[in-house]
């Protein structure tokens, strides 16, 4: 029988060892209560949604329960998780002239979001507004009217936090047009370039 030494496990080939270790800390869910918290109310809301008609025969209970798990959800990824798990917030300030303003910030460098909490809040973010507006087809094509103004609810609030949290990623309005302006210059010296090179 050949005996395996035990030390050989902790021999660092080409520091391996350092790249997964920086590796597996930025893939660890650093906030898991707030990475909870930040699908419960929505997934919440959608399994209500979809079971309510099972559960209970009172439109009434339904709608608040869903607008209150709705609204949860809006103030948790607003204030809460967007902050703890990605780094961006965003908010409306008044200023003294009665102005308002929509302020959109990103956290740059020292603490940067675990790749899992970070995939965590964007599908979250995105795949929940798509369920949402199928939603509202689903009740104008079967006719079920009453529950639009619930699934409409449920569109604009999520769909608010998804459009706050896109400008805060992207940036403004101006950088937006500008990030378009110089991909589109890029991909068209390109095409120029090589299409000399060819000739």
């Amino acid at each position: 029988m050949m005996r395996q030494d035990s030390n050989d496990d902790e021999v660092s080939l080409f520091d391996a060892e350092e790249d997964t270790g920086k590796k597996l800390k930025t893939t660890k869910i650093k906030h898991p209560v707030a990475s909870f918290f930040h699908l419960f109310f929505r997934v919440s809301a959608i399994l209500v949604y979809l079971l309510c008609e099972l559960l209970s025969s009172s439109f009434i209970a339904c709608m608040v329960t869903i607008i209150l798990l709705l609204s949860c959800d809006f103030w948790t990824v607003k204030n809460i998780t967007g902050r703890l798990m990605v780094g961006l917030r965003w908010w409306n300030q008044v200023d003294d002239d009665g102005q308002s303003h929509w302020l959109f910030e990103s956290r740059k460098g020292k603490h940067p979001a675990s790749d899992s909490e970070s995939t965590i809040f964007w599908l979250g973010l995105i795949v929940c507004p798509i369920i949402w507006v199928i939603f509202a087809f689903s009740s104008l094509f079967s006719f079920r009217i009453k529950w639009l103004a619930v699934v409409i609810m449920g569109v604009v609030l999520q769909g608010a936090n998804l459009y706050g949290y896109i400008r805060c990623k992207v940036g403004s309005q101006t950088n937006l047009k500008n990030m378009a302006t110089n991909y589109f210059g890029r991909q068209f010296l390109k095409q120029a370039f090589a299409k000399e090179e060819v000739s």
